[in-house]
């Protein structure tokens, strides 16, 4: 997949911040697919792909498969952040998904660092779990990425949880050959340096901690994007759910009672008759005698 023009990514953070907005709103999927297609810029190539995407999802309904069948336009960690919020199952929101694809777009039209690039990847997917092993290799597939990326981004899938996230951020950096080359001047790395003297630093910083740590300070020191954080249900929208649950209940119940009229049901079948029992009981309705 060659890498985009700038234009590209401009459009495609406007295409995914209005489909987030709009399907917030309410507005159907097909609806909001139509109307944006018509405002972007027609002198890109995303027009054409969000055109796709609307007919694709006529048959399935789904958008992530046409994503996958346009991976010369739509990355693979596009397209898994969308398979991931149109899992049946799962917990991560389709308007949150639009959003992290967002941001990452307009990141991508900042010219971005390669650093920052992978912390705001990498945070997505641990953020929101949406899997190492299938995460890490779609990240890989970014041609932003160059080889000696991609090679440490796979390589990653074997270390995560062995080794802390800090350190293996601290020794593929400048700050580490620095550190290493006070004391062994003849000092070289065995593998490619990827990360600058900052990020080296931080990462020191935040050994042993929490990584979400060490995201924070990476964003607040070298202006890294923030990847958005999962949206709390409050009390009211757990009330509001439950209540849409209780309608839903009654609603069948009503369907299941229309059902039972329609087929003219005669109570007068299943009551049992006087003279089908063994009679009145001695004594029944006579006053007891004090």
């Amino acid at each position: 997949m060659p890498v985009l023009d700038r234009e590209e990514y401009i459009e495609q953070a406007y295409f995914f911040h209005a489909f987030r907005e709009r399907l917030v709103d309410g507005l159907p999927s097909q609806e909001i697919l139509s109307s944006v297609e018509l405002e972007l810029l027609s002198t890109t190539k995303l027009p054409m792909a969000v055109s796709f995407l609307k007919i694709e999802m006529r048959d399935v309904g789904l958008m992530a498969p046409a994503m996958h069948r346009i991976s010369h336009y739509f990355t693979k960690f596009q397209a898994h952040v969308i398979t991931q919020a149109e899992l049946d199952m799962s917990r991560f929101a389709m308007d949150q998904a639009l959003l992290v694809l967002e941001r990452e777009a307009r990141y991508k039209s900042e010219n971005p660092s390669l650093p920052g690039l992978f912390v705001f990847q990498f945070e997505a997917i641990a953020r929101n779990r949406l899997g190492y092993t299938q995460g890490l290799a779609a990240m890989a597939a970014d041609p932003l990425y160059t080889e000696d990326w991609v090679d440490y981004i796979l390589t990653l899938r074997a270390r995560l949880g062995d080794v802390d996230f800090a350190d293996l951020i601290f020794v593929r950096s400048e700050y580490f050959v620095t550190e290493r080359r006070r004391t062994n001047p003849d000092f070289a790395p065995k593998f490619p340096t990827l990360f600058g003297e900052r990020e080296g630093k931080i990462a020191r910083a935040n050994r042993g901690r929490d990584p979400l740590y060490l995201f924070s300070a990476l964003q607040r020191q070298l202006g890294y994007p923030e990847v958005p954080r999962p949206r709390r249900a409050d009390e009211l929208e757990s009330r509001v759910r439950l209540l849409e649950l209780k309608i839903q209940q009654l609603e069948n119940r009503l369907k299941l009672a229309e059902g039972g009229a329609q087929h003219d049901l005669d109570l007068a079948q299943v009551l049992v008759k006087p003279e089908d029992t063994a009679g009145v009981p001695t004594g029944w309705g006579r006053k007891q005698e004090s």
